[in-house]
């Protein structure tokens, strides 16, 4: 495939693989959304303003001496296995259980049990009976003394731990949903970096491509120039334009092999693996969404969206159990067991109670609570609608960027023709004698910028599909489905 082919190509490629490092990160349990920001070509690209977790990895395995194939689908599959973003998900998740279980331990039973056997010795002078008493020795003891019970605590009713706990269940679902989330920003993530990859690769090739024309033009000059049909300025502009040609080889080269670093850190390969990249740029028309389609889909199945409802709901009951700090509890309590000198010479005995406490003045701590709830209620009320907007705000701009990704790529591949029948066609010029080869260096640059537009319209459009997957929370199935054209 086609490269870039100027010293502002380059640049621009370099600039571009800068941009467009990483996918965009929602930061979890925020409910901040991520959204496209535009390249240098105005392709939609997936992109941070610092280096996101999702563009790392823990390794997974050891480096061997072979050459691993890497298909698009394999690079899914081990960044769904290695990316730090879904394994930080997962303890996140795994977090939020025990948070739950934490709450739900005031709502239930505390059964407990002890066995005690003592031997007490007592000095009635160091009780205060500082007189004798005929008959009687100031020491008494040693008393053996044997306890065994079982002791129980149970609430039978505290409004306000029952609505802490219904909360931490709310914010265990919602976690459920930023894991979910998670998996989706690491498809995005390393749908980028590969088709990023894919781009740089086509890169080489039209640099490769590029430098043997200009190869072939140069020993053409110099053979014409020792038989004295053209002038030594031909031979000298064809020896600029063949080293041009040779540093933007070595510049794509180098952006290339950093590409599949970043894509190695994705995909947790061990450092040092050596692998090569099996899938090629695809392009292929995808099948139009209408828009409400699109935000129903979005709002039915956006984990990020679920997750700000569930955050809501967690904190409508947070604010209902502060408020219900004021409300009378009832538990019940007791113990039953075997009492006596010694465990042979002992016999039953129980406690049994029930206990009703009411808050009458805790120097304004509930009233503190309540505020706080209802700031907090109010923030995630305010995310959830922000997110809503920002929605469809998103899906808007993935079909209007899919479109014009469309277009794009027919424009730049007839162009991209064109340009080729233009070197050929100059390249003949020359040869014959009729035209310098000033001609054939000028058709040589519109060739390579037109393969440049050419790739990153092929790259626009990819993105494009990648964002509408992730735009109406399909990313996971979706993209290896839009990148087939399906």
């Amino acid at each position: 495939m086609p490269a870039p082919s100027s010293s502002y190509a380059g640049w621009r490629t370099i600039a571009l693989a800068i941009v467009m490092m990483t996918a965009v990160c929602a930061a979890q349990q925020s409910g901040e959304s991520e959204s496209p920001t535009y390249g240098p070509s105005g392709a939609a690209t997936l992109s941070s303003g610092s280096q996101s977790v999702y563009s790392g990895s823990v390794p997974e395995g050891q480096a061997t001496g072979e050459v691993l194939p890497i298909s698009f689908k394999e690079a899914i599959d081990r960044a769904l296995r290695n990316n730090l973003g879904l394994l930080i998900g997962s303890d996140n998740l795994l977090a939020a259980k025990g948070q739950r279980w934490q709450e739900l331990s005031h709502l239930l039973p505390n059964i407990s049990a002890s066995a005690t056997q003592s031997a007490t010795q007592i000095d009635l002078a160091a009780l205060g009976f500082r007189f004798n008493f005929p008959g009687v020795s100031p020491v008494v003891g040693p008393i053996g003394t044997f306890d065994a019970r079982a002791y129980l605590t149970a609430p039978v009713f505290d409004w306000h731990a029952i609505q802490r706990e219904r909360a931490a269940q709310a914010r265990e679902s919602a976690v459920q949903h930023d894991y979910k989330n998670a998996r989706e920003l690491v498809v995005l993530a390393t749908g980028n970096v590969y088709l990023l990859a894919i781009a740089a690769s086509a890169r080489v090739d039209a640099a490769q491509a590029q430098l043997e024309t200009a190869q072939a033009l140069f020993n053409k000059a110099k053979d014409q120039q020792a038989a004295g049909v053209t002038p030594a300025i031909d031979a000298l502009r064809a020896q600029v334009e063949y080293q041009a040609r040779q540093q933007e080889l070595i510049v794509a080269r180098n952006n290339y092999a950093k590409q599949k670093l970043q894509v190695a850190r994705t995909i947790g390969l061990p450092p040092g693996q050596e692998f090569n990249l099996t899938d090629k740029a695809p392009y292929e028309p995808l099948a139009p969404l209408g828009l409400d389609e699109a935000l129903r889909r979005a709002y039915r199945d956006r984990p990020d969206y679920l997750s700000a409802v569930q955050q809501v709901l967690s904190a409508e009951r947070l604010r209902s159990a502060a408020t219900a700090e004021h409300l009378p509890t009832l538990d019940v309590s007791g113990n039953y067991g075997a009492a006596g000198v010694n465990i042979g010479n002992s016999h039953g005995v129980f406690l049994a109670g029930m206990t009703l406490q009411i808050p009458i003045f805790a120097g304004g701590r509930s009233r503190a609570d309540a505020l706080q709830a209802e700031a907090a209620l109010r923030q995630s009320r305010q995310q959830l609608e922000n997110l809503r907007t920002q929605i469809d705000y998103e899906i808007r701009t993935a079909l209007l960027d899919l479109n014009a990704a469309s277009d794009q790529v027919r424009v730049a591949k007839s162009s991209l023709d064109l340009a080729n029948q233009t070197l050929e066609q100059a390249r003949d010029r020359f040869t014959a004698g009729v035209a310098d080869n000033l001609e054939v260096v000028q058709a040589q640059e519109t060739v390579a910028a037109a393969n440049e537009n050419y790739i990153a319209s092929l790259y626009a459009h990819n993105v494009a599909k990648v964002s509408l997957a992730r735009a109406i929370g399909f990313a996971e199935q979706g993209v290896r489905l839009y990148l087939e054209g399906k």
